[in-house]
């Protein structure tokens, strides 16, 4: 499973865990302020008990962005007409 899945799963988890202790709990304000309040303590668990897995997460997308990026070049250079993806500019200098 990739990490962004785990991460995202994970981030849900705590949002359903904490809009249920919101929901549970008699205080006399609306559901969608509850629902308000569920998803910023949510967010500040995840910020201390999911550092890990935001970490692999952000790992693999700038994986994912540096492959995004080279394809592209190689693309670039290919549609210039440079077969060696462009370094003959650099080495005939």
């Amino acid at each position: 499973m990739s990490p962004f899945l785990k991460y995202t799963l994970a981030r849900f988890g705590l949002f359903v865990v904490a809009a249920l202790v919101m929901l549970v709990l008699p205080l006399e304000i609306s559901v969608l302020l509850k629902l308000m309040i569920a998803v910023l303590v949510s967010a500040i668990l995840a910020f201390f008990l999911l550092k890990g897995l935001r970490e692999q997460a952000s790992v693999q997308a700038v994986g994912i962005a540096e492959k995004r990026t080279e394809k592209r070049d190689r693309l670039r250079a290919a549609l210039n007409g440079d077969d060696d993806g462009g370094e003959s500019a650099t080495k005939s200098d």
